[in-house]
């Protein structure tokens, strides 16, 4: 197989070419993620027998993780849009945060949302409010997805107990109290800098694709009767609610039976499926729309999203089987830079290649947390130097991209300047933060 700065080349040649089949000759993305995978694994040198196994077990191993979560999702979606849920819980939005900082507030929740709930599926749940705080405000889809997408991966990455900030804390030595209540503090200026500031920026300068926009409403398919506030908001917090806890439970009543009973029904696609339950008993005499139309239109929804997202975890599996993770591992070793730098750089750099936020905390930390004491730094700074890292540059070999993709009803360029664009500038600013923390060593506790 190819080795060295090799490597690094066709991975960039690869996305050029993935770019250019999208936009330029309009291929479907779908075919176009599973072709330019094919492609790769054959021009990195992977054995032809190996090739279709990486690709189609990189497609199935994603759609493992997010394959029911997001048919279930998009059911769920088109439940408590039918019912006018969305729509009441969007003005409880305005109402607490105004219409010129409703992004802002719709971040700040996404932020809170991901701490407990995976990615994929709180940008799932969330989603629908998208479309009803755009035509309520005025404001652009794209401010909206951003303050949304950035929220979400802001804290998946800066806050435990979700996966990849806990291994972080592990491995680094950090205390973890501590490392949770400064990651905290991380996020949030990251959220509002790349979420909410950047999305009212790029959202004036970026023309929507228009889907949502055309949507026709037919009044016949208006709710039958007026939803509560209370009911809309115990709808859409009952997923996220049960996944919180199975995570509390696994904290606080480890290897109990209660927190096998609570593991089983917070599991995210289990969590789901009991909200799509109760969607449909719930929900029910507000909606007009007969449920197999509402089925209908969810599966067809789903199933290419469901594609395109096991597409690009396809072309992710490709690219981690090339070694290019160890190549650039052994190479930025070799630099001479400041640590906290280092870490952000190294960690920003597998989050592209990999296409894995998780996969880019836990690889980076495994080599420098151990490192944390013999280069001088705290632990406590070295993790969040890595997990800022992790924030952004969300490019197509990541199934995250799609899912903004396609539940934001953005092109492929939109994405890149509203969910790629954001994601960096929020990693930055923790960055920024993190350096900030740095000047107050031997101040405050744990630093």
């Amino acid at each position: 197989m190819v080795t060295g700065n090799m490597l690094i080349i066709i991975f960039l040649l690869s996305l050029a070419a993935l770019f250019f089949l999208i936009l330029k000759l309009k291929v479907e993305p779908f075919l176009s993620l599973i072709g330019i995978a094919f492609a790769t694994a054959i021009a990195i040198g992977m054995p032809l027998k190996e090739v279709a196994v990486t690709v189609t077990q990189g497609f199935g191993n994603t759609l493992t993780g997010v394959g029911i979560l997001i048919g279930l999702g998009v059911i769920f979606g088109q439940f408590l849009g039918a019912s006018g849920a969305v729509e009441k819980i969007a003005q409880a939005v305005l109402k607490a945060f105004g219409i010129k900082r409703s992004p802002a507030g719709l971040a700040l929740t996404g932020t809170a949302v991901s701490i407990p709930v995976f990615f994929d599926a709180a940008f799932v749940i969330l989603s629908g409010l998208i479309k009803s705080l755009s035509k309520k405000t005025g404001i652009s889809v794209v401010t909206f997805v951003t303050a949304l997408g950035v929220g979400l991966i802001v804290s998946h990455n800066m806050i435990a107990p979700t996966p990849g900030p806990l291994v972080v804390a592990e491995n680094t030595g950090a205390e973890l109290g501590l490392f949770i209540l400064y990651g905290i503090l991380v996020a949030i200026p990251a959220t509002l800098v790349g979420g909410y500031v950047y999305g009212f920026f790029i959202g004036k300068r970026v023309n929507h694709s228009g889907e949502i926009e055309e949507i026709a409403v037919n009044p016949e398919d208006a709710p039958k009767k007026e939803i509560g506030t209370g009911l809309s908001f115990f709808m859409l917090a009952l997923p996220i609610v049960l996944i919180l806890a199975n995570t509390v439970s696994q904290l606080i009543f480890p290897d109990t039976a209660l927190s096998s009973v609570l593991g089983f029904i917070g599991e995210k696609n289990v969590a789901l499926f009991i909200s799509v339950i109760a969607a449909i008993v719930l929900l029910a005499p507000y909606i007009s729309i007969p449920n197999d139309r509402l089925y209908s239109e969810a599966i067809n929804s789903a199933g290419i999203i469901i594609l395109i997202t096991g597409a690009g975890g396809a072309f992710g599996a490709v690219i981690n089987k090339s070694g290019i993770g160890d190549h650039l591992i052994a190479t930025m070793q070799s630099w001479s830079i400041p640590v906290l730098l280092l870490a952000f750089i190294f960690s920003q750099i597998l989050r592209a290649s990999l296409g894995s936020a998780t996969v880019a905390l836990v690889t980076t930390s495994s080599i420098l947390g151990p490192m944390a004491p013999e280069l001088g730094v705290s632990p406590i700074l070295l993790g969040l130097a890595i997990c800022a890292g992790g924030i952004g540059l969300s490019l197509p070999n990541d199934s995250g991209f799609w899912v903004v993709n396609r539940f934001g009803k953005l092109t492929i360029p939109q994405t890149l300047k509203a969910w790629t664009g954001g994601g960096f500038i929020a990693g930055l600013t923790a960055l920024a933060v993190v350096f900030i923390l740095s000047l107050f060593a031997g101040i405050l506790p744990g630093i």
